[in-house]
């Protein structure tokens, strides 16, 4: 991020959040309920949509980009939104206008309205015709996301239950459903990807708090200037941009369960502040001078080895026992294979219905393309591999040309992608640059219209890749910037074609 350009007034609204941490925070690694909550965000300055979006993602959340009214309005009619945050001056629909034509059609969307300089009549007069809230630009990074932090809270859905069907998931799962009847801290280790998240939610799903939204902080994701006041909240004058009184994660959370993911990011001093927190059941906020209360159950996870943590000095070793009460490991996905196959027919049953996908279910050579892979990215990575094989099969079931596991190259297409529907649009290809132009009949199944024609020049591009590697496979797969694995597929797809291929 260009700090030079961020920090600009009035045109660039937030200040620099370069150095810090970026690590999103953990999708719902084996949940089947929605997606994580999204933010639109509506500017016609590059800069300042970059460093928006930017600071949104480092806080964990998900963002939809657009630079002008007509824009968010096409996204929002294809894709669903929690909270929109937009420029006031725009053309040729402009911040009033947009927010008049959601609140039309999307009355209970929050919606959020920046403005420069000189334009604050106009955006408290937004406030009454639906506005939420406004910022007035040039703003810190904090401000932004504590002013949209409590709209996400209230969008968060709960776990619709995990998907459990190997004994070393159904055993960690009865021991998360016993610990949920206490209030005893949890601590949840395991690799990134496992679904910690998930397990939290289950916890608080099956506890006396369960009626209550849970509350969930990121330590690694936030900067650690941020960090403090989100956690503990502070009051109106605490810090530059600290324009008005904000609770933080710990009051948001009374009565209710709050996650702290990835602990052991968080500084040592910041440990020190945690640990009194937890050990008072009271929290003050930075600049005030009142105690509040507490009545929070507290849950922890990490994927670093604590007790190493805590031997090298990196963490607290009291906090570390304030926390580890009840301490649950979760086994990584190649030491649970049962959950492999159940997890992924979930995660098809998602995407079907988010992505708009068709795709009946999956052959027996997909489901053992699944089952042999070592899932280094765990039930993460599992969830990206569904999602690109449903894209690929389009309406048909999900067979082995279709998975593609970590190194498999996709350039140019994989093996086995369901053709798309063919129209009545005619095409005109040209030659790639260095490449000769290369005649052969067409496929003998050609069926005419788009899907032949596309196949036809992807066929023509490999031809005239070995010509000029001389048959060399290995050449063409490197100029074409694809797999060999997948290159040697399309031959066998050209074969069957009756296309001679150079040997």
């Amino acid at each position: 991020m260009n700090a030079s350009v961020l920090n600009q007034a009035p045109s660039a609204g937030v200040n620099d959040v370069a150095g810090a941490k970026h690590l999103a925070v953990t999708p719902g690694a084996i949940e089947t309920a929605a997606e994580r909550p999204q933010v639109l965000v509506v500017e016609d300055d590059a800069a300042l949509l970059e460093a928006i979006v930017s600071t949104l993602e480092l806080a964990g959340w998900t963002c939809l980009r657009a630079t002008d009214g007509g824009m968010a309005e096409l996204l929002l009619s294809k894709q669903h939104v929690d909270v929109v945050v937009s420029d006031l001056q725009m053309q040729p629909i402009d911040g009033m206008a947009l927010l008049a034509r959601v609140r039309a059609h999307f009355p209970e969307l929050p919606f959020f309205l920046m403005t420069a300089y000189g334009t604050v009549e106009r955006a408290v007069a937004a406030i009454k015709d639906g506005a939420v809230d406004f910022l007035e630009k040039p703003f810190e990074p904090e401000v932004l996301v504590t002013k949209l932090d409590p709209y996400f809270a209230s969008a968060t859905p709960k776990t619709e239950g995990l998907v459990a069907e190997d004994p070393n998931t159904i055993r960690v799962m009865q021991l998360a459903e016993r610990v949920a009847q206490t209030e005893a801290p949890v601590l949840l280790t395991g690799e990134s990807g496992v679904g910690k998240e998930v397990f939290f939610r289950y916890i608080h799903d099956h506890s006396a708090r369960a009626a209550q939204s849970p509350v969930a902080i990121n330590c690694a994701a936030i900067p650690e200037n941020m960090l403090e006041a989100i956690l503990f909240g502070y009051e109106k004058g605490a810090f530059t941009g600290a324009y008005k009184a904000t609770p933080g994660k710990f009051e948001l959370s009374n009565g209710s369960s709050l996650l702290l993911d990835e602990i052991s990011e968080m500084s040592l001093p910041l440990q020190a502040k945690l640990l009194r927190v937890l050990q008072e059941r009271q929290v003050e906020r930075l600049g005030g001078n009142r105690l509040i209360d507490l009545d929070v159950r507290i849950v922890a996870t990490s994927n670093r080895d604590m007790k190493a943590e805590v031997a090298a000095g990196r963490f607290r070793e009291d906090l570390y026992f304030r926390l580890n009460v009840f301490p649950l490991s979760i086994p990584p996905l190649r030491e649970r294979p049962g959950d492999i196959a159940p997890i992924a027919h979930a995660f098809l049953a998602r995407f079907n219905r988010t992505d708009g996908t068709r795709v009946p279910g999956f052959r027996a050579d997909g489901l053992a393309a699944l089952a042999g892979y070592s899932w280094p990215g765990n039930v993460r990575e599992l969830q990206n591999v569904v999602r690109r094989a449903a894209i690929l099969a389009g309406d048909t079931e999900i067979g082995l040309p279709h998975i593609l596991l970590e190194g498999d190259d996709m350039v140019t297409g994989a093996a086995g992608v369901a053709p798309i529907p063919a129209t009545t649009a005619t095409s005109t290809t040209t030659a790639a640059p260095n490449m000769p132009t290369t005649d052969f009949a067409a496929p003998r199944d050609s069926a005419g219209g788009l899907d032949s024609a596309v196949r036809n020049e992807e066929f023509r591009l490999i031809l005239a890749a070995l010509e000029a590697g001389a048959g060399s496979r290995k050449f063409a797969a490197e100029k074409l910037g694809i797999s060999p694995r997948t290159l040697r597929y399309k031959i066998a797809q050209m074969r069957d074609a009756g296309i001679e291929v150079p040997k």
